[in-house]
């Protein structure tokens, strides 16, 4: 693997992981709320490196990224952020894939850049707006119980309750060392950052029925932070998504990375 560091918008540093073959078909990873490019190490070393270029990025306010303290309601940013990815590391037409919070900024991109430079989409376990009544529907109730703790500048209580997050992120008990990297770089996410992100307020239900590139929509059937409803409530105005529903939790790509890797795999050979 290598690592990179390219200069998002407004000219802050955003840390990116790259592992398999340069010269096949690129596919870029975002990852979801206070996680890391590390959330996607069972895809980066999986055998999908073997046929496609792999790109994880530390979205701002993330990871070893620059952890500005604002601009994180601004668009534009988050937008430029990923057009600045892909001018950067020259991706041609890649397979843009976000986690729970990373549809967000996905689609921040596609609201100001367009659809033209990409090859298709991945929405997993999503959400495709936040900040309203509305918005919060989808989300369970032991989640949205959670989000003070998120917030808090005491590291015992933002400790519990990031450990808690994780632990409904998965179907399954994590391992002592997965659980341990995992609250090790949420932790590392500042607690202005994560309150930040939840204080965006915006829909981008407005976008969907426009998207014209190939998407691919994968959810949990036992998501314990995103109900499965959201495909019908938010995302079933995307004209011929494909809908793959996996016997998983939030992290499906975590869970059954194996049938997720294969999934991934034959919407990219589709394309």
């Amino acid at each position: 693997m290598k690592s990179h560091m390219i200069t998002g918008g407004g000219g802050i540093q955003l840390h990116v992981i790259e592992a398999g073959n340069p010269r096949e078909k690129p596919i870029a990873f975002f990852h979801g709320f206070s996680q890391s490019a590390l959330s996607w190490s069972r895809q980066l070393s999986s055998p999908l490196a073997e046929s496609f270029r792999l790109i994880a990025v530390d979205l701002r306010g993330h990871g070893l990224s620059a952890k500005p303290r604002d601009g994180y309601a601004d668009s534009r940013l988050w937008a430029d952020d990923v057009h600045a990815l892909i001018k950067a590391l020259d991706l041609v037409h890649p397979i843009l894939c976000g986690w729970s919070y990373g549809p967000l900024v996905i689609l921040d991109y596609l609201r100001h850049y367009g659809e033209d430079s990409i090859g298709g989409v991945n929405f997993i376990g999503g959400i495709t707006k936040i900040g309203s009544d509305e918005a919060h529907s989808v989300l369970t109730p032991e989640f949205l119980g959670l989000i003070p703790g998120f917030f808090s500048t005491d590291a015992e209580e933002s400790v519990r309750s990031l450990t808690s997050l994780l632990r409904l992120c998965f179907a399954t008990e994590l391992s002592p060392e997965d659980l341990y990297r995992m609250v090790g770089y949420n932790v590392s996410v500042p607690a202005y950052v994560r309150q930040a992100l939840f204080s965006r307020a915006l829909d981008n239900d407005d976008l969907l029925p426009s998207l014209r590139k190939p998407v691919l929509i994968t959810h949990g059937r036992h998501d314990a932070i995103v109900r499965p409803e959201v495909i019908e409530r938010q995302m079933s105005s995307i004209a011929g998504a494909r809908v793959v529903r996996m016997a998983t939790g939030h992290a499906c790509f975590w869970d059954d990375a194996a049938g997720y890797n294969a999934s991934l795999r034959e919407f990219a050979h589709s394309l």
